[in-house]
């Protein structure tokens, strides 16, 4: 058997099932020491590289456990095999001096073998079903070899290579397995069999199914995503480099998928937990087990466990059955005949003195029955589905007492509203919810009375038919168990579970909607190569201005007073500065003054006041400037500088570079999305944090210039992993390579493979770097120049410094590395060259583009990835990043900033006016403009329609979002509410 199927079928077997490596803890816990040994051993390589090779200076004592670690790790009749090998090897190396070790070691691996083949012997029963599961998981593993994807599976040389890196950091082996069986190349569908997932807390339903439900998405993609969750890989890495497996799903819905999943995966832990707990008091049974172990939801669990809260004092049902009631109630439904209700009298009990009261205990555990039964709710919540279903709000009674008259004026819209809850929208739910909230509105959920009369009806004639007949009397508690348990405990639990699946979708939405928003803005096209004034306006304070070079480096800050009669002469201070440092671009905040500040300078700009300079101005939200000013962020980049100046600077960065800007602020203050507060804080703070995820990765960084705060935003690293590459960076020099990354403290397999493909090297820069470093070694000895390119001394695993020649390799710079290519598919970039015939030198030039598409023109894309035995999404990674220039940035492809001259006024408008204007904010019911008048415009939810929208244009989502410009049309002015309606035209 050749080494490839047998390392494939051990990582298989490790971690597919984590009970079956738990089994063997008592032999693995032997020796720390063994672990650490184990964890950079290789057993296929080692053995014949050993036998070539018999020199080696670790004593026998060492290598002995070694052996006996490998047989735990092993299974079936290669254990015989692997210990003689282990045995003759370690004689065949033996020096003379330690033969008395020899005969120690011999006999330390015979026990040991005798105890691996007990155990063996003990586990293979248990491993029969679970040998079986395998077979099919490694006949999905040895698939993608024949269909590798972008793990770039390059038959054994990359193997080989691949797991060095993993050794090199000393990772535990269950650990190292797992970040080399993380879904690579594996074929895009996954045979029957993979659609199940383990999960670690067991449930009645199938949580690949139940995801696959309430997302809509397949199941095979479902099964998939899981897996590359649980291997801890981030959503931009998934959605650039394994769309194979996700069916080239967005990262939008990736999110939806883990929020739905960690919903699933909340809701089957506190299932158990509440098992537990009902157990220690003693109160479980197998119906209530089944019960909680079908709960799919909060609030279906809540409605199942109530009863058994401690504390309680006990439902209806439950002393009725401390009564005795039960057989009653049970001999009512299966045999009617027998029942004879009067003789459960007693008169010196309280609750069976009278027959009234036997009845309605009878009455309050069949309704108890009713409402726990999974077939008669399932009923009922399908019938709902396919019948009209309103949700009400009215004014409250009290809230003209204790709440401000504006507020009440808020929700005029809400006082007296009615909407089919499958059509009302989700901004009118989180207002109903506010205004509940505030005390000011009252919500109920209407169920009509034409859905209790068929849901009582069905349950009379088939779930709760009584099995024989029934005396009318024995039917008529029948029938008020019914009603009961609908109007006592059905309805309430429908009532709950509609408002919290309205409340869920809709908070979902809002959050989703100023993802997009954010992810709009911080895409927003950046202004590079310009001087730019910053100006934060102001009344009584002054306008603090700021002026920052091209690259970022602040050049002068001062305060100016236009406002306060002083503006002719400060007009001169800002001409003089403008001309002085070559400016001819001004962005004004939209806070304070703003209106008055851009007035001020439209005016200067009409009368030709800056000449020779063709001044232009524009508008950027300044929303968080303020909060960064006083933040310890700030601190450190502009320390000294007055917190007031320090918003001037970032106003201007945001025009400049958006992106690195605006992730110095926290999302949640950048002012764009809808009902912010209202919404689960949680979910709002790790939806935004992964956008601000996504658009840096996607960006890119250029890991030797970027700040420590973009660094962190990188998918795979997080702060302290971004300290460490600034340290290492500021002791050692720049980085040459990617493969350099893995010397950074903390860096390990896992986040280089996370990050490698969003991290930018500079070859232009690294060109200069390394040709100054030869020059000013060019007078020192040899082995000193080598370590001086690097800037530290590399050493090998045991202290000693490497060759020259490797050295040379490591710190050699690697063109691939300024592309957004992984290194896992460097092979393939490199087989994708010589099969079109292209060099490296080449890279984001018009040769290799002329050279990519005659070869795809001659072949399609998808038999060359054929030939090259990838994938197609792989090979288009690969082409887009062997075409694009160096230095590309994606977001050039986006809109600029809107720069003006001339300023119009709100009274300038009449009904019918066409206008251009910018994107502010996009919000469930409306799309908010700014046309430059000082009040941003609506353009209502219904105005905005596919056919208005670009299609030609690349658009970042599906809707309209913050800093695109449009063309729209004046249909509504109020003045005094400061009120314009637009509509849209098209999109520019």
């Amino acid at each position: 058997m050749s080494s490839l199927p047998r390392r494939a079928k051990i990582q298989v077997q490790t971690t597919v099932s984590k009970d079956e490596f738990s089994s063997f803890s008592e032999l693995s816990s032997a020796s720390e020491d063994d672990d650490k040994e184990d964890s950079v051993w290789e057993p296929q390589k080692k053995v014949p590289r050993t036998r070539k090779q018999p020199v080696a200076k670790e004593s026998k004592p060492k290598r002995m456990p070694r052996g006996k670690k490998n047989v735990t790790v092993k299974s079936g009749g290669s254990e015989d095999v692997a210990v003689k090998e282990e045995l003759n090897r370690s004689i065949a190396i033996a020096d003379v001096d330690l033969e008395e070790n020899k005969l120690n070691s011999a006999q330390t691996l015979k026990t040991a073998k005798t105890k691996q083949k007990n155990s063996a012997q003990r586990m293979k029963k248990l491993k029969v079903d679970e040998e079986i599961s395998k077979v099919s998981n490694v006949a999905g593993e040895s698939n993608s070899t024949e269909i590798p994807s972008t793990s770039a599976m390059m038959e054994g040389v990359c193997k080989k290579e691949e797991s060095e890196d993993d050794f090199t950091f000393g990772q535990s082996p269950l650990k190292r397995m797992k970040t080399e069986t993380c879904p690579q190349g594996q074929p895009v569908k996954f045979p029957a069999s993979a659609n199940t997932v383990k999960e670690e807390v067991e449930m009645n339903w199938d949580i690949v199914q139940v995801l696959s439900e309430r997302t809509n998405i397949e199941l095979w993609v479902c099964a998939n995503i899981i897996r590359l969750f649980n291997d801890d890989n981030t959503i931009p890495f998934i959605v650039r480099y394994r769309k194979e497996l996700i069916n080239n799903l967005d990262a939008d819905s990736l999110r939806e998928v883990r929020q739905t999943l960690e919903e699933l995966r909340a809701v089957a832990k506190k299932v158990h937990s509440t098992i537990q707990k009902i157990k220690k008091e003693g109160k479980m049974s197998e119906c209530l087990l089944k019960a909680l172990l079908n709960c799919k939801s909060f609030e279906e669990l809540e409605h199942v466990a109530a009863p058994y809260k401690t504390g309680s004092k006990g439902t209806k049902a439950q002393r009725a059955k401390q009564l005795g009631l039960e057989a009653a109630a049970w001999t009512l439904l299966d045999n009617p005949g027998k029942l004879n209700l009067l003789s459960y009298i007693r008169p010196d009990v309280k609750g069976l003195s009278a027959l009234q009261d036997i009845e309605t205990g009878v009455q309050h555990i069949l309704a108890d029955m009713i409402a726990k039964d999974k077939d008669t709710l399932d009923f009922i919540r399908k019938l709902c589905q396919n019948r009209y279903i309103c949700i009400q709000s009215s004014l409250a009674k009290v809230s003209s007492k204790k709440v401000n008259e504006k507020d009440v004026d808020k929700f005029q819209l809400y006082q007296n509203f009615s909407c089919n809850i499958r059509n009302i929208q989700h901004h009118q739910i989180l207002a109903i919810n506010r205004g509940e909230n505030l005390k000011i509105l009252t919500v109920k959920v209407n169920i009509s009375d034409g859905i209790k009369n068929e849901f009582c009806r069905w349950c009379i004639q088939n779930r709760w038919r009584p099995h024989g007949f029934a005396r009318p009397e024995l039917m008529k508690i029948l029938h008020n168990s019914l009603d009961d348990s609908f109007k006592r405990l059905i309805y309430p639990l429908l009532c709950r579970e509609f408002r919290a699946k309205l409340t869920s979708d809709a908070e979902k939405e809002s959050v989703m909607m100023f993802g997009r928003n954010l992810r709009q803005l911080l895409l927003t096209s950046p202004v590079p190569g310009r001087t730019l004034m910053g100006v934060d306006p102001g009344y009584k304070h002054g306008c603090k201005l700021a002026i920052i070079s091209p690259t970022s480096q602040i050049l002068h800050t001062d305060v100016v007073y236009l406002h306060c009669g002083q503006g002719f002469r400060e007009a001169e201070k800002i001409k003089r500065l403008l001309l002085n440092f070559n400016c001819s671009t001004v962005v004004i905040g939209n806070g304070t003054a703003c209106r008055e500040t851009e007035a001020y300078f439209a005016d200067l700009i009409m009368k030709n006041y800056f000449a020779p300079l063709d001044v232009v101005y524009c508008i950027v939200s300044e929303a968080g400037a303020s909060i960064y000013s006083v933040s310890p962020e700030a601190n450190k980049e502009m320390p000294g500088l007055d917190p007031n100046l320090r918003s001037a600077v970032s106003i201007a960065r945001r025009v400049q570079d958006p992106l690195a800007e605006l992730v110095k602020i926290e999302p949640k203050h950048i002012g764009v999305g809808m009902y912010q507060h209202d919404v689960s804080q949680t979910l709002l703070k790790a939806t935004l944090d992964s956008v601000v995820e996504e658009c840096v990765s996607f960006v890119g960084v250029d890991i030797n210039i970027c700040s420590e705060v973009l660094l962190r935003h990188i998918a795979g690293l997080n702060a302290n992993r971004a300290k460490n590459i600034i340290e290492w960076r500021e002791k050692n020099g720049p980085f040459i390579n990617r493969e350099q990354l893995k010397k950074v403290k903390g860096l390990g397999p896992k986040s280089f493979q996370q990050c490698a493909g969003f991290i930018r090297i500079n070859q232009d820069y690294i060109r200069t770097f390394c040709s100054s470093q030869q020059t000013e070694s060019s007078s020192q000895i040899e082995g000193v120049s080598v370590t001086s390119s690097a800037g530290v001394e590399v050493r090998n695993e045991k202290g000693k410094k490497k060759s020259k020649t490797t050295m040379d390799a490591i710190l050699k710079p690697n063109p691939l590395d300024q592309t957004c290519i992984h290194p896992e598919s460097y092979d393939i970039a490199m087989r994708f060259l010589s099969f079109i015939g292209g060099t490296l030198c080449e890279i984001g030039k018009l040769e290799m583009q002329q050279k990519i598409n005659s070869s795809l023109e001659k072949e399609g894309i998808e038999k060359a990835a054929e030939r090259l035995k990838t994938t197609v999404h792989t090979l288009q990674v690969i082409i887009d990043g062997l075409s694009q220039p160096e230095s590309f940035d994606f977001r050039t492809e986006f809109d600029k900033p809107d720069f003006k001259r001339s300023i119009v006024c709100l009274e300038d408008l009449q009904v019918g006016t066409i206008l251009t204007g910018k994107v502010e904010n996009a919000t469930l019911f409306g799309i908010f403009v700014d046309i430059g008048v000082g009040r941003s415009g609506l353009i209502p939810i219904r105005n905005v329609t596919e056919a208005k929208l670009s299609k030609t244009k690349k658009r970042r989502s599906l809707g309209l979002g913050p800093g695109e410009r449009v063309e729209v049309r004046v249909l509504n002015i109020d003045i005094p509410r400061s009120r314009i309606t637009l509509d849209l035209i098209r999109v520019l």
